[in-house]
């Protein structure tokens, strides 16, 4: 079966949807199926890195087309990126051969648009794997207006692309509830969340102090937030609990990753000179377990607004490594019902956005409480969610889709 993946980013990218793309493209290459790819040719988060136009890794065909650089600075400059890559998509396509199963992702937003117009004209099935929910996505974070043209223009691409779907991929049962009052079937709909890295993450205890050796952590209790610095995921709480606890001199806060919100913590802990925070970049998938290792306990953020919008895809990897978790959001989310089902009970804290005087509080008491001999992830959690059991359930829904096309 000949089967198409489009999404801005993909391998050797190390954002997540890049990651999870990947996995899925090599696990359809090694069950048989001629798999490619288009994605961009620029790293996402470092546009100036450059990949090869064409590629072929693990039996994966990669077509890496060109998009422009302004970067995130301006609302403007964003959307020229990803306007640039969407034209070079849309040229590309006009020579690919038929495929018989289409698989759109969401970066940039609303690609999906793409995939199934291209998918209707090849007569070919349709799947749209539904990392970010956009433009409701947009709406709730306050970049559009709810009652613009732009925001109706993109409510009706999306609307298409979820109609057009023969099957919709949500990665939680609050952003399948979301789908469904679109007006779309939930019989369509499988629920399938993004899984943890197996093979690269565990708990590693020579990376550990080898990380905390190297970022001057030794003797800390370190509470890190590793992963996407983004509006949907707020993380005003945790700053302001940082300040707060800026006396006690043993914990430590690290923000690890990118994003466009990374420059703008990157700036708070330069103005404020406290010594207690480290601004780190996103680490390659081979230092991962020793960078989630290092953290004594791992910030896991939701925005009030953004429940069924994004998914906290970093809960995983934070478990997989034994980690306590330090949880900011609403009192109702996929991460609560993760940790409260957790038996035995896994350490955690948890508060609401805004009470910050709380959270230091708790980060204090976990500090007393927590050791690393703690560290064991919980077996439940870990084979519920990892690659050997949601990937090959991704794989086969898009065998399912894939079976009428191809006969």
């Amino acid at each position: 079966m000949k089967i198409f993946l489009l999404n801005q980013v993909f391998y050797p990218d190390v954002v997540a949807t890049a990651q999870y793309l990947s996995d899925l493209a090599a696990a359809l290459a090694e069950r048989g199926h001629e798999v490619t790819v288009i994605s961009s040719r620029r790293a996402y988060e470092h546009p100036e890195t450059i990949y090869p136009a064409r590629e072929t890794w693990r039996g994966v065909k990669i077509i890496r087309v060109f998009s422009t650089r302004f970067g995130k600075g301006a609302k403007w400059r964003r959307a020229a990126d990803f306007a640039s890559f969407l034209f070079s998509c849309c040229t590309r396509l006009l020579f690919l051969p038929r495929q018989d199963v289409v698989v759109a992702l969401t970066t940039p937003p609303l690609i999906s648009f793409i995939g199934a117009c291209r998918a209707k004209l090849w007569r070919a099935r349709f799947c749209y794997w539904v990392m970010d929910f956009n433009p409701d996505e947009a709406i709730a974070a306050g970049w559009l207006r709810a009652d613009s043209f732009a925001a109706k223009f993109l409510e009706r691409l999306s609307r298409f692309s979820l109609r057009r779907a023969d099957g919709i991929i949500a990665l939680d049962r609050f952003m399948r509830d979301r789908i469904v009052t679109k007006g779309i079937a939930a019989g369509k709909i499988a629920v399938i969340p993004p899984w943890s890295q197996d093979d690269a993450v565990r708990f590693d205890a020579a990376g550990r102090e080898a990380f905390r050796k190297l970022h001057r952590l030794e003797d800390k209790f370190v509470v890190a937030y590793s992963g996407n610095h983004s509006p949907v995921h707020p993380l005003d709480t945790l700053i302001q609990a940082a300040d707060k606890l800026r006396g006690e001199t043993d914990i430590v806060f690290c923000f690890i990753g990118g994003g466009s919100e990374f420059g703008r913590v990157k700036k708070w802990a330069a103005e404020t000179g406290n010594p207690q925070v480290r601004c780190l970049p996103y680490q390659p998938l081979e230092q991962l377990s020793a960078s989630l290792s290092a953290a004594d306990a791992h910030a896991v953020v939701v925005g009030d607004a953004m429940i069924g919008l994004v998914h906290p895809c970093k809960i995983y990897n934070v478990l997989s490594v034994g980690s306590p978790v330090v949880y900011v959001g609403p009192e109702t989310s996929h991460v609560t019902e993760i940790l409260e089902g957790l038996q035995p009970r896994h350490p955690w804290i948890g508060v609401r956005h805004g009470a910050a005087d709380v959270l230091a509080n708790q980060i204090q008491q976990l500090r007393a409480k927590t050791t690393v001999l703690d560290r064991r992830p919980p077996v439940a959690v870990a084979a519920r969610y990892s690659q050997t059991t949601l990937l090959p359930q991704l794989v086969a829904v898009l065998e399912n889709k894939g079976k009428t096309a191809a006969g």
